[in-house]
Formats: structure tokens, C-alpha cells, sequence
């Protein structure tokens, strides 16, 4: 079954998770001045992304160039996946496509532990989004586990390149930040991902 079929509901009773939702859980976080070059690419990008209006225009317009941003400001030390097939645990339902993820580690060929953000792209609508992005989440955390290369926090992020809303998954329980991030301002974004990427 692919990831795109879990629900909230289905993917808290299928993993045994507890939900806090609230307000913000990411402590202050400067932002991050964008480079010229992302600061170029949005210019363009945005209002063709929104006219556009498809998830993919979104994606390849919005998502995709702030998480290569991202990895620019680590100096290359992460690693961006895109529309990678991420199978898991079979058995568990956890196999599929997954959107975007970020690992730790800075080889590009194949996902290497630890993976630590799951980005999933909506049009609009990002709560139906949820239950998918976090059972990538889960995912995530057993690929690490099965690796040997286990980390306390996998985080994730619901956005429609304009709007983002972030979660993290701690062992059993799932924190989620009803508070949506708009972007424009890009700066904001940007401090959040880089300090995801980077959090031990």
C-alpha cells in the first residue's frame, strides 16, 4: 500500500502513536538570508507556481528549490531526495514514493541513514496530507533503527510551496503544529530546515 493511502487516523492505530497538536514546537530559530540565486529562482518561480496551481508545478517550482537551498547553506553535507521510492517495511504497509526527504548523510545515489525530514507536497489542502507525511515519518525512523543508525527526532513538513506546517515524531509520539508558515518570507522556512537538518 503506498503511503498516500494512510489517514491520520490509520497511521496513529496502525503505529501505536499519540498525538500532541498545539502551537509552535520549534524553539527560536534565526533566519536564514536566502542566496541571490534562490532569491532569483522564487522571484520567478512563485507567481508561475500559483497560476499554475498543480501540486507538481509546487513542488518543482517552490519545494524543491528551498530544500536544494537548504543543502547549499550545509555545504553539500545533506543529502535531497526527490520522488524516491522509499519501501521500508512491507509488511507494515510502509512502501511507496515519498516527495522529498533530507538525510544526514551527503551521498546523493541512494537514501543512506540517518533520513531526517519527510517534505510532503499538497496543492492546497494540507490536512488530508498529514497521515501520508507521517507514515514516512514512521518509515523514516525504522529505516534509521535498521540501520543502526537511530536518531531521537524525525521531522516532517506538509507544504503547498506557499504554506508549510511542521511535525515531529519522538518514539511513540507525534507532535504536530497547527500553525501554518507562509513563505514568502522564504528566510523563516529556510532557519527551520536548516536547523532540522542539522538538530542531533
Amino acid at each position: 500500500m503506498p503511503y498516500s493511502k494512510f489517514t491520520l487516523q490509520k497511521a496513529v492505530e496502525d503505529f501505536q502513536l499519540t498525538i500532541v497538536e498545539g502551537s509552535r514546537f520549534l524553539p527560536e530559530i534565526p533566519s536564514i538570508a536566502p542566496t541571490a540565486l534562490l532569491q532569483d529562482i522564487l522571484k520567478e518561480t512563485i507567481p508561475w507556481a500559483i497560476a499554475v496551481s498543480s501540486e507538481k508545478a509546487r513542488s518543482e517550482g517552490i519545494i524543491n528549490p528551498v530544500l536544494l537551498e537548504v543543502k547549499r547553506q550545509l555545504k553539500g553535507q545533506i543529502s535531497v531526495f526527490s520522488g524516491e521510492e522509499f519501501n521500508v517495511e512491507p509488511e507494515a504497509e510502509l512502501t511507496g514514493y515519498v516527495d522529498f526527504l533530507i538525510s544526514r548523510s551527503p551521498e546523493q545515489l541512494f537514501i543512506k541513514a540517518p533520513a531526517v525530514i519527510l517534505v510532503e507536497a499538497k496543492k492546497e489542502d494540507l490536512k488530508p496530507a498529514l497521515g501520508q507525511c507521517l507514515a514516512e515519518m514512521v518509515a523514516a525512523q525504522r529505516f534509521n533503527q535498521q540501520k543502526q543508525q537511530p536518531i531521537s527526532t524525525i521531522y516532517g513538513t506538509v507544504s503547498s510551496g506557499t504554506v508549510w506546517r511542521f511535525l515531529k515524531l519522538e518514539e511513540q509520539c507525534v507532535t504536530i503544529d497547527l500553525t501554518d508558515y507562509p513563505l514568502p518570507p522564504v528566510e523563516q522556512i529556510l532557519g527551520f530546515l536548516v536547523w532540522m537538518a542539522q538538530e542531533i
